[in-house]
């Protein structure tokens, strides 16, 4: 019995040593293309924007038989990014615009954010109930998701038409006072967080609805056998059992929100004087000015560590494993 043991276990040694060694590296080689692609068009670009923001492009000359001789960059460090923050008096108009579009940025996302999911959630809930058309309704509801949002951006333009606008026609209509909402500078920035709510609030209910049919129903009943109401148990049940739905939500909605930039090629490309202009729109603006390219590439860093801000609350809040009731 003990030497039949010994033989199996000698056979399975044999069979373990006579394995293709390359099945141990097939892992790497699988996700090796992934790799090489994040490295080219992610890392790299990321590491060489890094590089250029530490330099003042330099001057175009003219030698002296006429020819024209580019300088060659100057080490500046930190500079670019300094003038950008901190610079009283700036020496290139980007970084007097820079603190208002950063801000325009931030307002967009934390007003569009702060709105949208809200929303989105009264909707699933609405959309959960047994309602008449109940799937017409998912379906409008979930249908400027479809759409491109440059087309979206158009439908909306045409609606905030100055003379032939839908939305002044109705005003006039009721003898409202009308508004150029495109051109007016206190405006248009609201017109455009209007555009991107409309485009994404279906598109979140979509996730609080996969999150709300996953409720087991016994904790309802056993909440209504309690007396709990329905506002009661919204507030003990539905709304903590969905709170890692909404933290994820939060994160996506945010990374989105500095990402999007579309619509402005619609929306009056950031004016009137920048006040609805948006980090990631204002450096696809400047990439073509070669003098401007130090600021550039610091823009361009700011926002890839506000980025990266979010994703570092993603891998914080859902790669921990943990239970909902930690």
């Amino acid at each position: 019995m003990e030497q039949s043991a010994t033989l199996t276990h000698s056979t399975a040694q044999i069979r373990r040593m006579k394995r293709p060694q390359w099945r141990h590296i097939l892992p790497y080689l699988l996700i090796a293309p992934t790799l090489i692609l994040v490295g080219l068009f992610t890392i790299y670009p990321t590491i060489r924007t890094l590089e250029q923001s530490l330099y003042e492009p330099g001057v175009s000359m003219r030698d002296e038989r006429g020819r024209r001789v580019q300088q060659p960059d100057t080490f500046v460090g930190f500079q670019n990014y300094a003038d950008l923050f901190i610079a009283q008096a700036p020496p290139h108009p980007i970084v007097g615009e820079f603190l208002q579009i950063l801000g325009n940025t931030f307002i967009f996302a934390v007003v569009t954010v702060g709105i949208t999911l809200p929303l989105s959630f009264l909707l699933a809930l609405l959309m959960n109930r047994a309602v008449r058309g109940r799937a017409l309704w998912r379906f409008s509801l979930f249908y400027p998701v479809l759409l491109p949002l440059i087309g979206g951006a158009s439908m909306w333009a045409f609606l905030y038409g100055n003379t032939n606008g839908l939305i002044n026609i109705v005003l006039r209509s009721f003898n409202i006072p009308t508004q150029d909402w495109l051109n007016t500078p206190d405006l248009v920035l609201w017109a455009v967080i209007v555009v991107n709510i409309w485009k994404q609030a279906g598109f979140y209910m979509i996730f609080y609805l996969a999150g709300l049919q996953a409720i087991p129903k016994d904790i309802y009943e056993a909440a209504a056998l309690d007396g709990a109401t329905y506002f009661q148990a919204l507030y003990a049940i539905t709304i903590p059992l969905l709170r890692r739905t909404t933290l994820f939500l939060l994160v996506i909605a945010s990374t989105y929100a500095f990402q999007t930039v579309e619509q402005l090629d619609v929306l009056n490309r950031g004016m009137p004087a920048n006040r609805s202009n948006m980090l990631l729109w204002y450096i696809y603006q400047l990439y073509p000015a070669s003098q401007a390219r130090g600021y550039v590439n610091a823009i361009s860093m700011v926002l890839v560590v506000i980025l990266l801000t979010f994703t570092f609350i993603n891998f914080a809040f859902f790669e921990r494993k943990e239970d909902d009731g930690q």
